[in-house]
């Protein structure tokens, strides 16, 4: 697997609370993936008559940013795989981005800070499982 940690390389069964918390952090982001392909249907399908023209572009871009992420975070994410850790760190780079730049949706931004904070709870949880200690790996060499 590309840079990627599959479970059979750590040196233990995972435990129930890594378990946990690799399941709590997969779901987190794939919500997120989830929220933002809803938004990117309603900005496309039901755009607001006084909105700005260019609502059903970021509606349909963020169609693909939702769907792109929540398919990443379903298959590679679940799968462990490095290279999928490493991507969806867009999700909170992009929230805090519109956060500080007072980007739209909105003007109330309290879904940028439960977008960041739970993408990076998603990200940080269960970085072991990722990235397992040392000692970890050493009964896989041989």
């Amino acid at each position: 697997m590309l840079g990627g940690v599959s479970k059979g390389s750590l040196s233990g069964p995972m435990t129930q609370r890594d378990s946990v918390l690799f399941k709590s952090g997969w779901i987190s982001l794939a919500i997120i993936g989830l929220a933002i392909l809803a938004f990117g249907l309603i900005a496309t399908v039901v755009p607001a008559p006084s909105g700005p023209p260019y609502l059903r572009a970021i509606g349909v871009a963020s169609i693909g940013m939702g769907l792109f992420g929540f398919l990443i975070t379903t298959i590679a994410y679940r799968r462990r795989e490095r290279w999928a850790w490493f991507a969806l760190w867009y999700y909170p780079l992009f929230w805090t981005w519109h956060l500080v730049g007072g980007l739209p949706p909105g003007k109330d931004h309290v879904h940028q800070l439960v977008f960041i904070v739970v993408s990076l709870a998603g990200l940080l949880l269960p970085v072991r499982e990722f990235f397992p200690r040392r000692g970890a790996r050493a009964s896989t060499t041989p």
